[in-house]
C-alpha cells in the first residue's frame, strides 16, 4: 500500500488473541507506526501480553478503539462477534470504518445486521499459519468496499501471508475447508508418514526429521516452480521406480476420493456452523 494513503490512517483491533497479535506485529515489521496500530481486549493478561511484546496500547473498552479506527479489525472468537459488534455498533456507526472481520464462520449479513447496516465490510477466512507469517487468507467484501478500501484490506492480510479474493461469499466455505482446515490434513499426512517409517525400521528422531524436511521441500518446489503440483509429481515417479508402486497403492486406496469427501463435510460443517451463528441474530 502506498504509504502516503496510509501515515496518517489508524487501524484498531478488537480482540487481542493471537490473530490480532500476529496481523499487528506483521504490519509493524512492514513499517507502520506503533502510534498507528491499537487493540482492545477485556483480559488483563492479553492486554499486558500485547503491551509487553509489541509495545502497542491496549484498551479494555472496545468502545475506545471503534471510535479512533479508521481501519477495524474484528478479531474475536466467533461466539463473542455478535456481543462485541452489538456494543460497538452506535460508536462504529459515527465513525464509519472499514470492518475487517477475521472472525471464521460469521456471514457478512449477520455481520452489518449487528453493527447498524451500511458499512464497508471485508470477512477474511485467515488460517492459523498465519500466527507465523506464513498464512493463506480468503477474502470476500460487500458492495460498499471500493478499491481503495480493498487494497488496504489486502494489505493487512498480506503481513502474514498471502490474501486473495473471492467473488462470492459462499465460497469462503471452501476456503475454509481447504486453507483454514487444511494445516489438519498436512499434518495427519506427517504424522503417517512419520509413523510408517518407525513401523519399518527408522528411530523416531530420524523419521520426524526427513518426514518435515520432505514437506518443506515438496511445498518450496511447488511453490517456487512454474509446474503444477501433478506435472511434480510425475518427474519424481520413475516408472516401474519406488514411487510409482508407493502413489499407485495410494491411488488405489482412494486418496482422491477421501480427500474429495473430506473437503465436501468440512464444507457442509462450514454453513451449517455459519447458520448456528447467525440464527436469532
Amino acid at each position: 500500500m502506498d504509504s502516503s494513503n496510509t501515515k496518517h490512517m489508524q487501524i484498531g483491533f478488537i480482540g487481542a488473541g493471537n490473530m490480532a497479535r500476529s496481523l499487528a506485529g506483521g504490519l509493524l515489521k512492514n513499517g507502520w507506526r506503533k502510534e498507528q496500530l491499537i487493540l482492545s481486549d477485556p483480559d488483563v493478561n492479553q492486554r499486558k501480553g500485547v503491551e509487553t511484546v509489541l509495545g502497542l496500547t491496549v484498551y479494555a473498552d472496545n468502545n475506545e478503539v471503534a471510535g479512533k479506527a479508521d481501519i477495524l479489525v474484528l478479531a474475536v472468537k466467533p461466539q463473542f462477534l455478535k456481543t462485541a459488534a452489538t456494543e460497538i455498533a452506535g460508536t462504529v456507526q459515527k465513525k464509519r470504518p472499514l470492518v475487517i472481520s477475521v472472525a471464521a464462520g460469521v456471514r457478512l449479513e449477520d455481520l452489518e445486521r449487528w453493527l447498524g447496516g451500511g458499512l464497508a465490510i471485508v470477512r477474511v477466512m485467515p488460517n492459523t499459519a498465519a500466527l507465523i507469517g506464513s498464512g493463506a487468507s480468503g477474502m470476500y467484501a460487500n458492495p460498499l468496499v471500493d478499491e481503495v478500501m480493498r487494497d488496504q484490506a489486502e494489505s493487512i492480510l498480506r503481513a502474514v501471508g498471502v490474501a486473495v479474493w473471492v467473488t462470492d461469499e459462499s465460497q469462503l466455505d471452501v476456503v475454509t475447508a481447504l486453507s483454514g482446515s487444511g494445516p489438519a490434513y498436512f499434518f495427519l499426512v506427517m504424522e503417517t508418514l512419520e509413523r510408517a517409517a518407525i513401523d519399518h525400521g527408522l528411530d523416531p528422531e530420524t523419521a520426524r526429521l526427513l518426514t518435515l524436511e520432505t514437506a518443506f521441500g515438496a511445498a518450496k518446489m511447488a511453490l517456487e516452480g512454474a509446474e503444477e503440483p501433478s506435472q511434480l509429481r510425475a518427474r519424481v515417479t520413475s516408472p516401474g521406480g519406488t514411487t510409482e508402486q508407493a502413489v499407485k497403492v495410494l491411488e488405489d486406496g482412494g486418496i482422491h476420493r477421501l480427500f474429495n469427501q473430506a473437503v465436501r463435510a468440512a464444507v457442509v460443517r462450514a454453513r451449517e456452523l455459519a447458520d448456528m451463528l447467525g440464527k436469532n441474530g
